[in-house]
C-alpha cells in the first residue's frame, strides 16, 4: 500500500537451517511491547521469512524443532513464511539419497502447515503463491510454506562443475532458457514488450547492479589493523539494595488470592521465606533468584525466562508459577508486582535445546534491554545446542557485531547421578572464551547469584552469561545467605577463605559446589589450608586473584581442585593463567579426577570414593 517496510537480513553461519529459530525469536521480540507490567504481542507488526534448501530442510533436525515451536504460547510469531528453494541436489547428493519423502516439504505435513507447490520457472505463479501465503497467514496466524520447485543452474556454486556427478540432469538444465529469457518471450508473444525493449531492460538492470557493487566497494571502510573491536569495560554497576525495598518485595512475591489453594506442602515452603528473609543465613538459592528478578522488574528491566521445567524449576526450588490444587488455575506473583515497570515472561519450553536456544538468542539480540534467560533441565543437555553456542553465542559479536545478554542457567555438580546428570561441560565454554566475549560463572552462594543476575541486567557491556547453577546447594544450609549480603555487597569474582589462616602454606583454589566438601574435610586437619573460591572463571579475574594470593606470605603450594576429570572442567583453562600469577617458588598442583572419556562415574559408590579421594588430596 505504498508504505515503507524495513527488511532485516540476519547473519547466517554456514550451518544451513540453524538461523530459522533465530529469525523467529528476533521477530517475536520485534512483535512484543515490553513497556509496563503486561506483555503485549502484535504478530502483524513483523513477519519472519525463512529461506531453506531442499536437502537441508529434509535432513536437519533443527527444522522439526522449529516447526514444533510455531504455535506454542511462548514462541508463536504469528506464522512464519517458509520458502524452500528446490535445488534438486545437496551439493553432489541426489534427491534419492537425501530424503525418504516425495517432496522436501513433506516434513511440514506433520505440523499441519499449509504447503503451496509452485513452478519456479513461472514468475507470475510465484507471485500468486506469495499472495496466497500472506493471505493465509493473515487469516490463520499460522506457518505457511512455499515449495519453490526449481533447480540450481550452476550446481552448488558457480565455481563447481555439477556435470561430474549429475551429467544427464545438467545436460537438460543447460538446454533450458533462463527464467528471464522465458518470461521475456512470453511478454513479447503477448504483445506487452518488444524483443528490443526486453533486452534493454535486462541490460539496464545489470548495469544498475554493477554500479551498486562498485559504490559499495568504494565506501566500505574495513578496520586497518585487522582486529575485531573489543568494547572497554563499563563503569562499576551497583547491585546492592536497601532492606526496606527487599522486605516489601518479598511480601509481594509471597502473596496470592485468599481463595487460591496452593499445595499445602509448597505453601509451607514459601511461608518459610517470609520468616527466613530476616534470619541469619535464611535466604536460599530460589529465594535470592526471586528477589533479584523481582527487583529488576521494579527497576524497569524486562525479563524473559524459559527452559525445561522452568516455571517450577527442575529441583522444585523456584515455583514462580503456582497451581491451584482444586481448580488447576495458575497464579504468578512475580508477574503481578504492584510497582513493576517492566513485564516478566516465563514459559516452560518443549523438550528442546537446539531450537529453543536459537530462539532465545534471536530474541536477546533484538531486545538488548531485556534479561533473557534459558535454563536446561540438567546442564549436560546443553550439548544438544552446541551449534548455537559455537556459531552464535560465543562468536556473534566478533563476527557480526551482534550483542546479546542471553543468560544460560545450567545445573552442574557431581552428586553421584552419573555421567548424564553431572556436567554442563564447563570446559567447552571456557575453550570458546576470548576477547571478553562472555561471562562464565560458578557461584557458591545465593547472594553471589543475586548480584550476578543484577550485574548481567544492568552492565553496559552487553555479553552472554553462562552460569553453572547448583543442585545440592539449592537447599544446603551452609550455602545460604543473609539479607545483609544483598544489602551491603556486590558480586565478587573471588571469595577469600573467611577463616583467613594467614600462616597457611597450602592454598586450595576451587570453583562451585566442591568448596563445601573441602571445607568440611579441612575442619578436621591441623594447620588447615586456605580454601579460596573462584566464582568468575571468565573474564579471568587476574587482579582479584593476585590480591587474595598476596595475603598468604607463607604460601608454598597452590592446589587447583575440581570434580571434573583432568581433561574437562576448568583446569586446562586456568593452569597457565594461574601459573603466571604465582611466584616461581610456589608449586601448582592438580586434584581431581584423572583423564576420562566419560565425565562421571555411573555408580554412586564409585562416585563417593572418587569424591573422597579428591577432597583428601586437595586438603592434604
Amino acid at each position: 500500500a505504498g508504505k515503507t517496510v524495513t527488511v532485516s537480513v540476519l547473519p547466517n553461519p554456514s550451518h544451513l537451517e540453524f538461523v530459522g529459530p533465530v529469525v523467529n525469536g528476533r521477530t517475536r521480540a520485534r512483535q512484543t511491547s515490553r513497556k509496563g507490567r503486561v506483555i503485549e504481542h502484535d504478530p502483524s507488526s513483523a513477519l519472519p521469512i525463512v529461506i531453506h534448501g531442499d536437502a537441508a530442510f529434509a535432513g536437519q533436525g533443527v527444522v522439526a524443532e522449529t516447526l514444533n515451536l510455531a504455535n506454542l504460547s511462548g514462541y508463536d510469531p504469528g506464522g512464519t513464511l517458509h520458502l524452500i528453494t528446490i535445488n534438486q541436489i545437496g551439493f553432489t547428493t541426489d534427491v534419492r539419497d537425501s530424503r525418504s519423502t516425495r517432496h522436501a516439504s513433506d516434513l511440514a505435513k506433520g505440523f499441519d502447515v499449509a504447503i503451496i507447490h509452485v513452478n519456479a520457472d513461472d514468475p507470475e505463479a510465484c507471485l500468486s503463491a506469495v499472495r496466497l501465503a500472506m493471505a493465509y497467514r493473515a487469516k490463520f496466524r499460522s506457518d505457511v510454506l512455499i515449495d519453490l520447485v526449481g533447480y540450481r543452474r550452476w550446481g552448488h556454486n558457480e565455481g563447481d562443475e555439477p556435470a561430474y556427478t549429475q551429467p544427464t540432469m545438467y545436460g537438460t538444465i543447460k538446454a533450458l532458457p533462463t527464467v528471464r529469457a522465458r518470461y521475456a518471450t512470453q511478454l513479447v508473444e503477448a504483445g506487452l514488450l518488444t524483443a528490443g525493449e526486453a533486452e534493454a531492460e535486462a541490460a539496464q538492470a545489470y548495469q544498475h547492479l554493477v554500479e551498486v557493487q562498485q559504490a559499495m566497494k568504494t565506501t566500505a571502510a574495513p578496520r586497518t589493523d585487522g582486529q575485531p573491536q573489543v568494547h572497554p569495560e563499563a563503569e562499576v554497576v551497583e547491585t546492592a539494595l536497601p532492606a526496606d525495598f527487599l522486605l516489601a518485595l518479598n511480601e509481594e512475591l509471597l502473596t496470592w488470592p485468599a481463595d487460591f489453594a496452593v499445595h499445602p506442602k509448597l505453601a509451607r515452603q514459601l511461608e518459610r521465606r517470609r520468616k527466613d528473609v530476616s534470619s541469619p543465613g535464611g535466604i536460599d538459592w530460589g529465594h535470592a533468584e526471586a528477589l533479584a528478578m523481582g527487583s529488576l522488574l521494579l527497576e524497569g528491566v524486562p525479563i524473559r525466562l524459559t527452559g525445561q521445567d522452568t516455571e517450577r524449576g527442575t529441583f522444585s526450588h523456584r515455583h514462580f508459577v503456582l497451581h491451584d490444587v482444586v481448580t488447576g488455575a495458575t497464579w504468578a506473583p512475580i508477574q503481578r508486582l504492584t510497582g513493576a515497570q517492566a513485564p516478566m515472561e516465563i514459559h516452560n519450553s518443549p523438550l528442546s535445546e537446539l531450537a529453543t536456544m536459537g530462539f532465545e538468542y534471536g530474541y536477546s539480540v533484538a531486545a538488548p534491554e531485556t534479561l533473557v534467560l534459558w535454563e536446561g533441565q540438567f546442564g549436560d543437555f546443553v550439548n544438544g545446542a552446541q551449534v548455537f553456542l559455537d556459531q552464535f553465542v560465543a562468536a556473534g559479536q566478533s563476527k557480526w557485531g551482534q550483542r546479546s545478554r542471553l543468560t544460560l542457567l545450567l545445573p552442574h555438580g557431581y552428586e553421584g547421578q552419573g555421567p548424564e546428570h553431572s556436567s554442563a561441560r564447563l570446559e567447552r565454554f571456557l575453550q570458546l572464551c576470548a576477547e571478553r566475549n562472555m561471562r562464565v560463572a560458578n557461584c557458591t552462594t545465593p547472594a553471589q547469584y543475586f548480584h550476578l543476575l543484577r550485574l548481567q541486567a544492568h552492565d553496559g557491556r552487553i555479553r552472554p552469561l553462562i552460569v553453572m547453577t547448583p543442585k545440592s546447594l539449592l537447599r544446603l544450609p551452609a550455602a545460604s545467605s543473609s539479607l545483609t549480603d544483598l544489602m551491603d555487597d556486590t558480586f565478587r569474582p573471588v571469595l577469600d577463605d573467611p577463616t583467613r589462616p594467614l600462616d597457611a602454606t597450602r592454598l586450595v583454589l576451587c570453583s562451585g559446589k566442591l568448596y563445601y566438601d573441602l571445607v568440611t574435610a579441612a575442619e578436621t586437619i591441623p594447620n588447615r589450608p586456605a580454601i579460596v573460591r573462584q566464582e568468575l572463571l571468565y573474564p579471568y579475574p587476574e587482579e582479584s586473584l593476585r590480591s587474595v594470593l598476596s595475603r598468604y606470605p607463607a604460601l608454598q603450594e597452590v592446589v587447583w581442585a575440581q570434580e571434573e576429570p583432568r581433561n574437562m572442567g576448568a583446569w586446562g583453562f586456568v593452569h597457565d593463567r594461574l601459573r603466571a600469577l604465582l611466584p616461581g617458588d610456589v608449586a601448582l598442583r592438580y586434584a581431581g579426577r584423572p583423564n576420562r572419556a566419560s565425565p562421571a562415574e555411573g555408580y554412586p559408590s564409585a562416585h563417593a570414593a572418587e569424591q573422597a579421594r579428591i577432597v583428601g588430596e586437595a586438603v592434604g
